[in-house]
Parts: structure tokens; sequence; C-alpha cells
């Protein structure tokens, strides 16, 4: 009688190898975590998607040590401006080429399959990482001691199955993991046919412009975007008549671009009407299972933020996953991913649909009241990134759940670099240090105004002694005396295990 082996192991199954997915393993490959990525494709969608992400992403790519090989396939976005039918400025979100605190630059262009090859391509450096494309996922059975994961080899018809820890949902809006949760989701409202179209130039049209345009028309509300090298895209509202086959015709494609372009001037790459949606899954975990990226939340793209927000959902999961795989801490540390990154993305979302509101000419005023109104010149948009929502900060006390920034160190390396996938501690001096800090602590690197000049003037200008910031970049917590310092050391010093939601 033959024996059947038992399925392999893995620490964290991730379902979906796009962004976020690819991101999450890269992240997991870096804690030590025994990972296996299944993937439905064969290979990386060679057609644009997302093309814009911010500093706080390219600090993730830098985390991971992918950041240098990023860098070739981008380039720097000024902004935004949104005019109306007449061509006036209505809102002016430009973007500074100044290097922001998280040490990159605010707004990236990029092309996703070139991104996604970086991020895959990366997973080649983690031995105890494993990617199998053409494997579709068909069921996951939970018990008290893992997931039972079976999938189809769509190359031979074979069927696998393997045991995980945990499984993430990187599967995109149609999330199966999703649907094993069961969860739910939050409709915030927006709903829009757009046809998105993408360009290649055939010859210069410098006249386009590097700004990204909305263009606030009530008769058919538009978006321009200048990709890498010579893509363009353009983005145009599907009226409530119009058959979404029909508008996506070549001839239809070429009478709406007709006012920017003709075919003398570029080849159609593609043509496709999205409905964008305003969404959040009520559920992003259900026992062992998660959720990151389009399967937990999806929101209009008006602000560039879809990608990015997945890209925070693998920062705040995969440590957490490190931590109570690697480390022992407890599993209801799991506990706060949803609690922290939900109203962190719904904020987003919200603003999104605001703008929106001034795009498809609603809602104008009430979407211009986001910015700054100022004399005799249009209102100006800046956009200050959510905190964190409650989880794991230590309440109460000044930064938490803020971003830290990254400090350049005094031999001209970015800080991130020096103190690695861990928490930092940030102070004054080494002198502050307690003794028994000396010797700095299992997972915890120490960062000092010696090393880096910017430390000492930013806790300073806060008012506070130290900081510790967590691996995701986040403040945890921060000290304006002695015993809060003592506080903040506890609260990562082994054996001291760490909390769940505060």
């Amino acid at each position: 009688m033959q024996h059947k082996s038992p399925p392999e192991e893995f620490d964290v199954v991730i379902v979906g190898r796009g962004p976020v997915g690819a991101t999450l393993a890269n992240l997991l490959g870096l804690c030590g975590v025994r990972t296996l990525v299944l993937e439905r494709e064969a290979r990386t969608y060679h057609l644009p998607r997302a093309v814009h992400f911010d500093d706080e992403c390219m600090r993730v790519f830098q985390t991971i040590g992918l950041a240098d090989a990023i860098l070739p396939h981008v380039i720097l976005s000024p902004g935004m401006l949104f005019l109306d039918a007449g061509g006036r400025m209505l809102l002016d979100w430009s973007r500074p080429q100044t290097l922001t605190p998280m040490g990159w630059n605010l707004s990236y262009r990029f092309h996703q399959p070139d991104l996604e090859d970086v991020l895959i391509h990366g997973l080649a450096r983690w031995p105890h990482v494993t990617l199998r494309n053409r494997c579709d996922v068909f069921a996951l059975d939970q018990d008290e001691t893992g997931v039972r994961v079976r999938y189809e080899d769509l190359a031979n018809g074979t069927l696998g199955e393997v045991r995980a820890g945990y499984v993430v949902g990187c599967d995109g809006a149609r999330s199966l993991v999703r649907r094993f949760i069961g969860s739910g989701m939050d409709d915030l409202g927006f709903h829009e046919r757009w046809l998105v179209i993408d360009v290649l130039l055939k010859r210069d049209r410098d006249d386009l412009g590097d700004y990204s345009i909305q263009h606030c028309d009530p008769r058919r509300p538009a978006t321009y975007v200048r990709g890498t090298g010579t893509r363009r895209r353009w983005e145009i509202t599907v009226l409530p008549d119009e058959d979404s086959q029909d508008v996506a015709q070549p001839a239809k494609v070429w009478e709406l671009l007709s006012r920017w372009i003709t075919p003398d001037d570029a080849e159609i790459e593609r043509a496709a009407v999205y409905t964008f949606h305003s969404v959040i899954a009520q559920q992003w975990r259900g026992g062992r299972l998660l959720l990151a990226g389009d399967s937990a939340h999806q929101t209009p793209p008006f602000l560039g933020q879809g990608m990015c927000a997945g890209i925070r959902d693998a920062a705040n999961l995969a440590w957490k996953l490190g931590a109570i795989i690697r480390d022992g801490a407890a599993p209801d540390l799991l506990e706060t991913y949803q609690s922290e990154r939900q109203p962190h993305v719904r904020e987003f979302i919200e603003l999104a649909i605001r703008l929106g509101g001034i795009i498809n000419t609603k809602a104008i005023e009430a979407g211009l009241a986001a910015g700054e109104a100022r004399d005799n010149a249009p209102v100006k948009l800046e956009v200050k990134k959510p905190l964190l929502g409650p989880g794991l900060a230590l309440g109460g006390l000044p930064l938490a759940g803020h971003l830290a920034p990254q400090f350049e160190l005094n031999d001209g390396r970015r800080s991130d670099d020096r103190t690695g996938y861990s928490h930092v501690l940030l102070i004054e001096s080494a002198a502050a240090l307690p003794s028994r800090l000396v010797s700095s602590p299992a997972g915890i690197a120490i960062l000092t105004g010696d090393e880096a000049q910017g430390v000492g003037h930013w806790l300073r200008e806060h008012g506070i002694i130290a900081a510790l910031v967590r691996p995701d970049r986040y403040v945890r917590g921060t000290a304006r005396n002695d015993s809060e310092f003592e506080r903040l050391v506890a609260a990562v010093t082994p054996p001291t295990r760490v909390p769940s939601a505060a």
C-alpha cells in the first residue's frame, strides 16, 4: 500500500504575485519566513495598470533592497492640475521636486510590468521564498494549527496541496481569499465607468506636458497622465447612454482623443473600459486568512493611491507575521493590522472621491474645500498622509502613529540602510542610553544624533528625548522624560512579548 507523503509546509502562502504580493514576499524573505507565492498567470501582465507611487512606497522598496533597481524605470512627477472646461485652473496639486522626510521624492511615475519584473526577480535572493506560476488556488481549509491550501497546476492539470501557518490574499478585487473569509464590502458610493487609453507616442509631443491634467469638463471629464518613456495615458468618462464595448472601438477612441493627438502622433497600446469603485472589506482577517491590496479595498484613481495602499498593507503585515512566526509573538498581534490600516485607507478613498467630485463636476465646491483657498490664485492642494488607526502605538504620546523621517547619516547614506528591518530607537546620543541597552537588544537598532545630525534636531523639535520606530517606519511611541523612556524600552525588550492592541 502506497503511503501519501505529507504536504509541503510553509509559514505563509501568498495568493497573487502582483506588486502587493511580490512586495510582501520580499519583506517576508527579509524576515526569514518560509513563504510560497501562488500565481494563476504564467508571467507578468504586459500592459500598464498602476502608474504612480509615492515616497513611502519607495522607502518600502529601499527596505527590501530594490530601490536602486527600480530607479532606472521611474520618472519624477511634477504633480497634477485641475482645469475647468475653459482651461482655467481650479486646483493646483504640484509636487515638490526635492526629497521629502522619507528620503525620497513625493511622486514617481512608472510602468507596472517594469516594477513587477524587478520585484519578482528580487524573490530569487531569498532561498526560503518560492514562487509557483500557473497555480490556481480553489480551496482553503483552516484548523487550529494552520491552513490546507489546494490548487490546480494549470500547466499540467494536476492538483497540488500545501500547508501554511497563514494565507494572505493579494488576489485582487474578485478575491477568492476574501470569499473564504466571508467578508462583505462597505460601499463608499463611487462607481463610474471610464475608458482607459494607453498610447505610445511615435514623435515628440512635449506640448502635452509632464503634469497630470484633470479636465473638469461637465460634457465629458477626462484625465491626461504622462508615463515613462513614450507612454501617455488618457482616462475619459463613459457617458450613461454609451455602450462599454462600442466606446472602446478604435474609431471611437481616436474621436475621443482628437482634441489632443491623432494616429500620426501615437499608436494605441490598449483601450478598455473600467468601472472605478470605492469599497472596503469589512473583515481583513478571518483566523489565519488575511487580505491585502485590492482584495481589501478599491479606490478611484484620482489620488494615485491604489497600489500605494496595498504596499502599505504589505509593510504593516510583514513584520507582524515575522514577529509571530520567527520571534514567538502572540498571534493577536494581527488584530492590529486592520485597526491600523483601515482608517488610513478610508481617509485616502474619501479624499479621492472628493477629487472625483471636482473632475466629474458634480461636487466642485465640496472637492475644492479639501485644498487651501488663495487670493487671485487657484486652490492649492497638499495631501497630508493619514495617521495609523488605533493599534500598537503607545497611546497619549507625541507622534505615535506618524511616519518617522529617514535621516541622512554622517557618511551620506540613508539611515534605513544602517538600521535595517527592525525596531529602531532614536536618541540624542549614546551617552543617554541606559547601561543595559549599550549592547542593543535583539531586534532593536539604535540610531543616535552622533551618527545622523538630524536625529537630535527632530527630537528637540517635538519635545521628546527618544522615539521607538517600528520596522514599517511608523512611530510606535516616544518619550518626553526618563519614566516614559523606560516604558518605551520595555515595549520591545525581550523577554516581554509584543503586546496586543493597546
